[in-house]
């Protein structure tokens, strides 16, 4: 596995994305759990923001108390299916600038077709997080990023719930300077397994068809 790949091992991410996986999972459970660990994986990709100290003062005494530093993040999300994930994002960085990316896969060709993108202002100045709950084959994902570095995006991350090794394969080919956060790396490429993903995602309004 590339060194830019970073598997978050927490135990109530692997628990509730166990749930999510469970067929007899109802849709209110998929949703909640879902947003849950998009707020679990917030809080370990930002663990190393860096931050700046200033001056305030307590109602006690005054201290130099750390803040973020630089421009607020950009949260993107790569539709058709990235809102899930950006709910659970928003719940922990509520004033973070939100955008969005439309793809849908070419059936004949397998191309990732745009059909919507909308980014906020200064985006060359802020640490961008790409939201895509499943890095199958990884076409469409690399295609975002891409988009998003045509931008102007210097600093940017994906984040995605389940990926296949030839996802992260393509994906890194692509984009080696893109660090890859994934709660679970299945063995292989399953289509009945992402399929199954997509028509749960779908039914449960997270994707946006063309």
């Amino acid at each position: 596995m590339p060194e830019n790949l970073q598997v978050i091992s927490h135990p109530l991410v692997q628990h509730k994305l166990s749930l999510m996986r469970k067929k007899s999972t109802s849709t209110q459970s998929f949703r909640t759990l879902i947003r849950e660990v998009g707020t679990l994986l917030a809080y370990e990709v930002t663990k190393d923001l860096p931050l700046i100290y200033e001056e305030i003062e307590t109602p006690l005494m005054k201290m130099n108390a750390p803040f973020l530093e630089g421009k607020k993040l950009c949260l993107v999300s790569i539709l058709r299916a990235g809102n899930g994930l950006l709910d659970g994002f928003m719940e922990l960085l509520p004033s973070a600038r939100v955008g969005h990316i439309g793809l849908y896969r070419d059936p004949e060709t397998l191309v990732a077709v745009e059909y919507y993108m909308k980014l906020p202002d200064l985006i060359n100045q802020r640490l961008v997080l790409a939201l895509d709950p499943m890095l199958a084959t990884g076409h469409s994902s690399a295609a975002a990023v891409t988009r998003l570095k045509e931008n102007g995006a210097k600093n940017i991350r994906f984040v995605c719930l389940l990926a296949a090794p030839e996802g992260i394969e393509y994906f890194n080919e692509a984009h080696p300077d893109v660090p890859i956060f994934v709660a679970a790396v299945d063995d292989r490429l399953n289509y009945y397994l992402y399929c199954s993903w997509i028509r749960r995602c779908r039914r449960f309004g997270f994707l946006i068809k063309k």
